[in-house]
């Protein structure tokens, strides 16, 4: 049996744009299709993982209220990543966020990469 195909997502786009529900929309539906999926969030990204800042946002009408995509994610075991700099810069610490969030660098997802994840940035 073949290992399960991964994908990376990475989302820099914060609260306020709806390209950041595309990305969280694109991880469920990689998940739905038995993809291994893993995201990182840089830049202000890293806000829809902080304690209640996404549980009143829905950016688009078509999709899911954005905690509801980020739930299913952390609810099929699939990793969060933030950036430590950008959380740094924020103020952010381990504390401010999702339970199983993990503040961690890049290497996390060049680990990936080596064993042949595709990536898609948003």
């Amino acid at each position: 049996m073949s290992a399960k195909r991964k994908l990376v997502i990475v989302i820099t786009e914060g609260l306020d744009n709806e390209r950041a529900s595309v990305a969280w929309s694109i991880a469920n539906g990689g998940i739905k299709s038995g993809l291994e999926v893993h995201v990182f969030l840089t830049s202000s990204a890293i806000d829809w993982v902080r304690k209640g800042a996404a549980d009143h946002v829905h950016l688009n009408p078509k999709d899911p209220p954005m905690i509801e995509m980020i739930q299913f994610v952390r609810d099929n075991g699939c990793p969060i990543y933030v950036c430590p700099p950008c959380a740094a810069v924020r103020g952010y610490s381990q504390e401010d966020l999702l339970d199983g969030v993990i503040i961690t660098g890049s290497g996390a997802i060049h680990k990936q990469f080596i064993e042949g994840a595709a990536a898609l940035t948003f």
